[in-house]
């Protein structure tokens, strides 16, 4: 049975200020956290993917493409970032600071509270189909795109501490196969042997590490 959260408490924006791909790292085993009148869902953080434009190809922001839709990556760290990729809402943590258009996609967590509610959602029972990919994960959270640039110190939507994962994965990124070199970049970061990674694949090394969101 699930058992009833403790006072959780936002990470201070100091934590949004490392660089992108330390804070990639940094976010494994973090809470993500969504409030709502429906109740209150969460689940640790176990894979992320780094984008670091302007000279990441694969990335919105490339070569400091400033539109609509990546406006907010060019705002100070720790906002929002979400858009729609076939429908689906996706999450990102913007970092990098202001006028330094990077982020940190959110692609798998590991369901920790609310999860009937989150089964509502998605309209199935299967915990561990539940938020096993970005569009999976952002649906059972019910993050929209009416959450896109807001601050991730402070409710509704929020990160805070977690879990300490013992080791972190490290390989390509998925579905950039159009992104010419970047598509070879090791930006993917995932909690190893963790079963809610949204696609297991062979690692290209492994980070031991006693904790990283400290």
């Amino acid at each position: 049975m699930e058992d009833s959260p403790k006072e959780i408490v936002p990470l201070p924006q100091e934590f949004y200020e490392q660089p992108t791909l330390d804070l990639a790292k940094a976010l494994l085993g973090c809470l993500l956290v969504k409030e709502s009148d429906q109740g209150m869902t969460a689940g640790y953080i176990v894979e992320t993917e780094a984008y670091i434009g302007p000279g990441d190809r694969a990335a919105h922001s490339y070569n400091n493409k400033r539109t609509a839709r990546t406006e907010i990556m060019f705002h100070h760290s720790g906002l929002a970032y979400t858009y729609l990729m076939h429908t689906h809402c996706l999450f990102n943590v913007v970092s990098g600071g202001e006028e330094k258009p990077e982020a940190v996609l959110v692609r798998a967590l590991e369901p920790r509270y609310g999860i009937e509610l989150m089964k509502t959602r998605r309209r199935i029972q299967d915990l561990n189909n539940l938020t096993n990919g970005p569009g999976k994960l952002t649906k059972s959270l019910g993050v929209t795109m009416d959450d896109y640039g807001s601050s991730l110190t402070l409710p509704p939507l929020y990160i805070a501490k977690g879990i300490f994962p013992d080791c972190i994965s490290v390989g390509k990124r998925i579905g950039i196969d159009n992104s010419g070199e970047a598509k070879d970049y090791p930006w993917r970061f995932w909690i190893t042997n963790n079963k809610f990674v949204s696609r297991h694949q062979k690692s290209e090394y492994e980070i031991k590490i006693k904790s990283v969101n400290n």
